[in-house]
């Protein structure tokens, strides 16, 4: 997949947000830090209204959707402000779930492209790696 010039990458799993910024070419990427993001867990949506049982998600897996609420909540006024013009989803499986559930469609609008993978804690480069083969 290429990186467009000047997109946001954002590398996500149920407990952190790294955001990335490309600075170089589409064909040869140099991703940038960004800063970090406060993000609310105040979004039980997904299954807040559930009872804790052994059918129903435990109190940790409601936090991590809560967070991927919250960072879907982040990345929709960022894209809503202008403030991002092109967005790459990097994210745990389970958490790219939870995120599509709160897509705004200006959001999906400017979707450049979504990877199903883990890469929170991982290397810059494994990050350009695992974006440029997709």
């Amino acid at each position: 997949m290429q990186i467009p010039k000047g997109a946001t990458i954002a590398v996500a799993d149920g407990e952190r947000l790294n955001l990335f910024n490309n600075s170089g070419e589409e064909s040869a990427p140099t991703l940038i830090a960004l800063p970090g993001a406060s993000i609310s867990t105040d979004n039980r949506s997904s299954g807040g209204r559930h009872q804790s049982s052994s059918a129903n998600p435990s109190e940790s897996q409601l936090e991590e959707d809560s967070f991927a609420a919250g960072t879907a909540a982040f990345l929709n006024k960022q894209v809503l402000d202008g403030k991002i013009d092109s967005l790459i989803i990097v994210a745990a499986p389970r958490t790219l779930g939870e995120l599509r559930k709160h897509y705004h469609k200006a959001l999906v609008a400017i979707l450049a492209g979504e990877i199903a993978k883990d890469l929170t804690g991982h290397a810059l480069a494994d990050v350009e790696k695992a974006i440029t083969a997709a």
